[in-house]
């Protein structure tokens, strides 16, 4: 009877999609009747516009998920292959080999290969109902901010409410800061460098997801930024948290991973 590891290993996944395509008249009036929902949500309970799992519910399948990526790795780091020849092609110093076992070193490279694999699946669930262009059309739809009825002219930035498939909503930076806040303030006795970075946000006027861009620039990946100047200030942002926290650059993107921050 074959086991989780080799039921993983024959399985292949498969990104979902929608069994339906939407017209843009349909995409329009879904969106509209969509937009008007989180309008009213908005002014009667600003909580629902931040919802998350509560990670104890979670705890089940993802300790399978961790369970099958540690026997996935110890196999691939001990059989001849490329992660093997990877791991040996980017050999140790010796006093650090005999700490780092192979199994672990592999381990640690499939959560990185996790990490990039989760955030590009986020992206493409926003495509699920409405297509390609869907980003583009839910800031055209909407016109104005779903919480203040500002313009979003120039400044527009989509947020999920629940992270479920449904489209994000899209906000001023204003309100953004606001929802976020909410979620910073609740989180904030579970983890101790969200006063710090939050007060570092707060005090520059800027967002969660410059953060991030600011940490993966600094990382050398190829990051686009709107102009050099903001370019700039999300280099400087990412310096400040880390220096304010001793976190590294790597760390801080973490920290934005596991509090589901700046993937828009």
């Amino acid at each position: 009877m074959p086991n989780t590891t080799q039921e993983a290993r024959a399985a292949e996944y498969k990104r979902p999609k929608s069994w339906i395509t939407l017209t843009k008249v349909q995409r329009e009036g879904l969106l509209g009747e969509y937009f008007d929902h989180y309008r009213a949500t908005a002014e009667n309970n600003s909580a629902l516009l931040n919802q998350k799992l509560p990670r104890e519910i979670s705890k089940a399948f993802l300790d399978v998920i961790g369970s099958v990526l540690l026997d996935q790795t110890k196999e691939l780091a001990a059989k001849p292959g490329p992660v093997r020849e990877f791991l040996e092609l980017n050999s140790l110093p010796p006093s650090l080999a005999s700490l780092l076992p192979p199994d672990f070193r592999a381990f640690c490279l499939a959560l990185n290969a996790l990490k990039q694999w989760v955030a590009a699946e986020q992206q493409a669930t926003d495509r699920f109902l409405l297509g390609g262009k869907a980003r583009d059309e839910l800031r055209a739809i909407a016109g104005s901010c779903i919480v203040t009825g500002k313009s979003l002219d120039g400044d527009c930035e989509l947020h999920h409410p629940v992270r479920d498939g449904r489209p994000p909503i899209p906000l001023c930076h204003e309100a953004h800061v606001e929802i976020e806040r909410q979620k910073s303030k609740a989180d904030a006795s579970s983890d101790p460098n969200f006063p710090t970075i939050s007060k570092i946000r707060r005090g520059s006027n800027n967002s969660w997801r410059n953060l991030r861009k600011g940490c993966l620039d600094l990382l050398g990946n190829k990051v686009k930024h709107s102009t050099p100047a903001v370019g700039a200030g999300a280099r400087a942002f990412a310096r400040k948290v880390s220096n304010s926290t001793s976190l590294s650059f790597e760390q801080v993107i973490d920290f934005l991973d596991s509090n589901d921050l700046g993937l828009e």
